[in-house]
């Protein structure tokens, strides 16, 4: 029961934590006013690296092989879940304002750019739906390899179809402040550097499955960019 408990309570942090990030991305770093200082950009990289460190080594077979020896493998998404969302949250919410305003459209000029954004949703809606949401947050054991790898809906543009969303998302805004210009720089940085890794693992864990998925698809994550 209490398993059990730990499982649901880390998909309910799992979902407060895109609220947070959601709520500061629409609402806080819509300011403008706040310190450009290098100092302050370099100490929001590292909120967002620490995040992206967990994300990263997290997904090392070395390191879930160590962990298993002290959390069972059954629970080793669920605590995987819990420390990344907590650390979105804290990078979010310990974030340091960098102010600045680099555009603002208003008006019919605000339909080409939002609707970028509403692309960003269905695009991560549709490659999510592919999957098992409930896996996703760590509720639900993940599937077979055999079973698991998808290639239809949004996986036939490019490998990484929530990672593409995202960056429409991000850079989508019809108001383009500093704080969210660094948020979605950093992160797409971090999300192209993490790519590589992800695929190697990939190939572990399809073999030539995931080489002709590879072949078939030429884009990482974004179309005819990367």
């Amino acid at each position: 029961m209490a398993a059990r408990a730990f499982v649901w309570l880390g998909g309910a942090m799992f979902v407060a934590s895109l609220g947070v990030c959601a709520y500061c991305y629409l609402i806080v770093w819509g300011r403008t006013f706040g310190s450009a200082e290098l100092s302050v950009i370099a100490a929001n990289a590292l909120l967002i690296a620490l995040f992206a460190a967990h994300h990263s080594l997290f997904a090392r077979d070395r390191v879930k092989a160590w962990l298993s020896r002290t959390v069972p493998q059954p629970m080793l998404r669920p605590v995987y879940v819990w420390v990344a969302s907590v650390l979105l949250m804290l990078a979010c919410l310990l974030w340091r304002p960098i102010g600045g305003e680099l555009y603002r459209a208003a008006g019919p000029r605000a339909i080409a750019p939002i609707a970028i954004q509403i692309a960003g949703v269905w695009v991560i809606a549709g490659a999510v739906a592919r999957i098992d949401p409930l896996e996703l947050a760590g509720i639900r054991a993940a599937a077979a390899a055999a079973d698991g790898l998808q290639v239809s809906g949004p996986y036939r543009w490019v490998r990484h179809p929530v990672y593409f969303g995202w960056v429409l998302i991000v850079f989508g805004t019809p108001h383009m402040t500093g704080d969210r210009l660094a948020f979605a720089a950093i992160t797409t940085l971090y999300l192209a550097i993490a790519v590589p890794w992800e695929e190697r693992a990939l190939t572990r864990s399809f073999g030539e499955q995931y080489v002709r998925y590879v072949r078939a698809v030429k884009w990482r994550m974004i179309p005819f960019i990367y």
